[in-house]
């Protein structure tokens, strides 16, 4: 691994990316603990001390997605959720609207879908910032205290907090798409993964202060640890775990050229889909939960609402196992549609071994659903262990989502991506990436 480093430092593209990377991910750490204009940190701070279960359980839910952000009411506290939430409505419209699906296929359209996703990403961004200043006042009159300075009006603090947390989701938005063009990774995806890294150290210090105090058994910890191990290890063969589907292609003749007939796989993976399913439904589930804690005390069939969302209980729970299933189904056939690469086999003069040509669709399809099934169920499991973990070992929100779920899939999903992208940068240079001889990832 060191050999490895020492590499990767050599190349300047690579050196030069890896800096730019982690300089912009260290300017949205800093975002996340300076606070919205008029927020007093430590009214806030108390606040939560005194705050209800309910408050308290939907902060950890929030800040789990924007890195801390939240409980700070920092600038960056809605974090990059409002730009996959727009993202989510717009793929769901291409199925509907036929035209917005041709107009993503095309050079100049898929600019425009780009530019209708920002700007969903500014209403979503209002909408949830309005539920913040509501939230705010929910936390007052269940502990008595401020969490806004007296000099600023109640409608003073609802107009900074609409533009700071809009400018700093859409900042955030920025930041990701720079590192996508100029670092290493997907950006967005690397953003959510250091707001996780950074929940790292206060849920140990969680953890370690639960066994002095005997609150979390020792003996529970050293179970968890082992399964996570075995998570870990279960999650990596998931994501590199690959069907291969056999194209022979007759022979062409190009201009002057004549290519011979030459056979080659399509890898399909067991999980096409990554992460992005389990992100989609908690970003789709995130927005009622929103509504129904913000406003539940307040109306009553929305205080329902909030207690049958609870994310310990069977209605999310079910819910979020139905969204992932059905997610990593629609987006595998949004990124891999058997008709077109049917199509493209064809137009190129291939040939499925043992398939007809007018039954590609049909064998790619039955494939496709094959794998996709297991890999959606194994998918789900795994972003159920947290609740799992709290409901049988007690353990608390925010120690429980770093032992599996959503954290898990995360960090090992964008860690393998950001070493497969340095591979091939460092493959350009030297020939030789991590891999060695086919073995592997060294380093994992």
């Amino acid at each position: 691994m060191a050999n490895s480093l020492v590499e990767m430092m050599r190349v300047k593209e690579l050196r030069k990316k890896i800096i730019i990377t982690i300089l912009l991910l260290i300017v949205t750490r800093i975002g996340t603990v300076i606070p919205i204009p008029g927020v007093d940190p430590v009214a806030l701070r108390a606040a939560f001390q005194g705050a209800q279960n309910g408050a308290v359980g939907l902060t950890e839910y929030l800040n789990f997605f924007s890195g801390g952000a939240f409980s700070n009411f920092s600038v960056f506290m809605l974090g990059v959720m409002p730009y996959i939430t727009a993202q989510i409505i717009l793929q769901l419209l291409m199925i509907i609207i036929p035209s917005l699906k041709r107009m993503a296929q095309e050079p100049s359209g898929a600019k425009k879908i780009q530019k209708y996703t920002r700007w969903g990403t500014i209403i979503v961004c209002v909408l949830q910032a309005l539920m913040v200043t509501a939230y705010a006042n929910i936390i007052e009159a269940q502990t008595g205290v401020s969490v806004i300075t007296p000099s600023f009006s109640r409608g003073a603090f609802t107009a900074i907090t609409l533009i700071a947390c809009t400018a700093g989701t859409m900042a955030e938005v920025w930041i990701g798409d720079r590192i996508t063009n100029s670092g290493v990774g997907n950006g967005i995806s690397l953003l959510i993964f250091a707001g996780i890294v950074a929940r790292i150290p206060e849920g140990i210090a969680t953890l370690i202060s639960g066994i002095q105090k005997g609150d979390i058994n020792i003996i529970s910890v050293v179970i968890l640890l082992v399964m996570f191990v075995a998570l870990v290890i279960l999650v990596v063969y998931e994501e590199k775990g690959v069907k291969k589907i056999f194209v022979t292609y007759s022979k062409r003749v190009v201009g002057r050229k004549v290519y011979g007939a030459q056979s080659t796989h399509i890898p399909l993976k067991i999980n096409p889909s990554g992460v992005i399913p389990v992100i989609f439904a908690s970003a789709l589930l995130t927005l009622p939960i929103q509504i129904a804690s913000t406003w539940g005390p307040n109306v009553r069939w929305l205080q329902r609402v909030a207690d049958y969302l609870n994310p310990q209980g069977w209605l999310y729970i079910t819910l979020y196992t139905i969204l992932i299933i059905a997610f990593a189904f629609f987006y595998t056939q949004v990124t891999l549609n058997p008709i077109e690469i049917a199509k493209n086999i064809r137009d190129n003069g291939g040939s499925i071994q043992g398939v007809r040509a007018d039954k590609m669709e049909e064998y790619l399809t039955k494939i496709l659903n094959r794998i996709v099934l297991p890999g959606a169920i194994f998918l789900a499991f795994i972003a159920l262990v947290p609740t799992l973990v709290q409901l049988i070992f007690k353990f608390p929100p925010n120690v429980a989502m770093l032992f599996g779920g959503t954290s898990l899939l995360i960090l090992v999903g964008v860690d393998l991506d950001t070493m497969r992208s340095i591979e091939g940068i460092m493959k350009m240079h030297h020939g030789e990436g991590f891999v060695k001889k086919g073995k592997g990832v060294r380093g994992l």
